[in-house]
């Protein structure tokens, strides 16, 4: 049997779009398959900007800037336009689409096809669309998801927005002032902050003990405290059973609280759109809420790979694109290239921003001896740049052997997103501490955190009561030296 290309893409997502131009620079032909890409993430990450603007121009009286009007405050009073607001996002998502365009993809030398097709395994493997069969020498499931919905009485009934239509929905309507969000993923922290910061009354609930069970358990204390100070309401290991609508509001039930509001957010988690895709006749294994791949990133049929939401774990954009990267060297060439998040950085978009990069504290005690490692800690409030801009909310953790490899970073801070980015360079290319403690980073810059940090593990290596007696005794000799 011939084939018609080197890979068919099944696609709608960013991701998908991604691996197809990925695909095309290494000169191979490409089907990209798709029926429509959400942009939820930019609509989102577009509303958390201006949250945060609002936020600032709230805080502008801490610097003594004070708006001219007719009463006296301690704040400025500010106002949305909620329809010039929505028109502003609406025009950062259409520039987004546009850099993304099919049209594009197509000029790149990709042959994307509309619409939803499935697979069929006689007399050949092959990928159906449109009553037209394409014949790849391998596959690539990068399908994208949807949010997860709860099993949750009376929720069908009182109606819900999820994260891929919240800001969609409230296009045309004005913003709902009182919200309950039924979360536990990065996202839902993001949007909490974000609708607080845009005057909503906020009630976060989570089933679990923490509000991201998978992070620094010290960090994620700090960041609901955080949220707490911006005036959301955190329920922890709170299961939410019922809901239902009295007259024009909204109610649900967690745990022992009965809580009104006007709007219900639901952001567990999502589910990898696959439904369609006949997936058990080609041999594809999937389990809960993803497919089941090897450190490969192949599929239970080797010629089918997968990439990003579909195969679980949370939605990142760059961890996405890093496993379409291996998917696609492993697909196009031979499949010798394994997975390997422990350099992947990621961020939480919340305020200030949490972002980590391989292990944490609890994972490198667990993996090894508690005396070989060693946890360094700096606060953002003994850097300049933080007590020039007021940003002195913040932690910076290196997990790292007493030799000084590094094994890990939470930051939690003002551009978190950057300082991660650094020690995941220097953890890839096995770069140790003692040479980021080395950094002399421009002054002030947020860099100086990492640098003070990173010189903790000097002052854990002076701890050592042999190395202290050896230098009193050096510096007592040179300083008895006749000259």
């Amino acid at each position: 049997m011939t084939t018609d290309y080197d890979v068919v893409i099944i696609g709608g997502s960013l991701t998908g779009r991604y691996a197809a131009l990925a695909a095309t620079q290494l000169h191979a032909t490409v089907a990209l398959v798709e029926s429509q890409v959400n942009y939820g993430f930019i609509h989102h990450q577009t509303m958390s900007e201006i949250g945060k603007l609002t936020q600032g121009l709230s805080d502008a009286v801490n610097f003594g800037i004070h708006a001219t009007q007719a009463n006296t405050s301690d704040k400025c009073q500010i106002s949305i336009a909620w329809q010039e607001t929505m028109q502003y996002t609406h025009g950062i998502v259409s520039n987004i689409q546009e850099q993304n365009s099919p049209a594009i993809l197509a000029a790149q030398g990709v042959d994307v096809i509309f619409g939803k097709g499935q697979f069929q395994s006689s007399p050949h493997l092959a990928f159906t669309v449109n009553n037209r069969l394409l014949r790849g020498r391998t596959y690539l499931l990068a399908s994208g998801s949807h949010p997860a919905i709860p099993e949750i009485n009376g929720l069908q009934t009182t109606g819900y927005l999820t994260l891929s239509n919240i800001w969609q929905s409230l296009k045309k309507s004005t913003l709902p002032k009182n919200w309950v969000i039924i979360g536990g993923v990065p996202q839902s922290i993001e949007i909490a902050q974000t609708l607080a910061r845009l005057s909503c009354s906020v009630t976060l609930v989570v089933k679990h003990s923490s509000i991201l069970p998978y992070i620094d358990s010290e960090i994620a204390q700090l960041l609901q405290a955080q949220l707490e100070v911006d005036g959301i309401r955190v329920l922890t290991q709170t299961p939410v059973t019922q809901a239902m609508r009295i007259e024009d509001k909204k109610w649900i039930q967690a745990a022992d609280k009965a809580i009104e509001t006007d709007e219900i957010l639901v952001a567990i988690g999502q589910q990898p759109n696959i439904e369609s895709l006949n997936l058990a006749a080609v041999g594809v294994k999937w389990q809960r809420r993803r497919l089941v791949v090897n450190d490969k990133l192949q599929t239970t049929n080797r010629r089918i790979y997968a990439c990003g939401d579909v195969i679980g774990g949370y939605d990142f954009g760059n961890v996405a694109n890093y496993e379409a990267k291996i998917a696609l060297k492993n697909a196009l060439f031979f499949p010798r290239f394994p997975v390997n998040y422990q350099c992947i950085p990621w961020a939480i978009f919340s305020d200030p921003m949490l972002a980590q990069v391989g292990l944490t504290e609890a994972q490198a005690k667990r993996r090894f001896s508690r005396n070989e490692v060693l946890v360094l800690r700096q606060y953002y409030k003994s850097a300049t740049i933080a007590q020039l801009r007021g940003d002195t909310t913040g932690i910076c953790k290196l997990i790292v052997l007493r030799n000084g490899e590094i094994l890990g970073a939470t930051v939690l801070g003002t551009e978190a997103r950057e300082l991660i980015n650094l020690i995941a360079l220097a953890m890839s290319q096995k770069i140790p501490v003692k040479h980021l403690a080395n950094l002399s980073a421009v002054y002030p810059s947020y860099s100086e955190i990492l640098e003070q940090t990173a010189q903790e593990w000097s002052k854990h290596r002076l701890s050592n009561n042999a190395l202290q007696d050896f230098l009193e005794g050096f510096f007592h000799f040179r300083r008895n030296w006749n000259l």
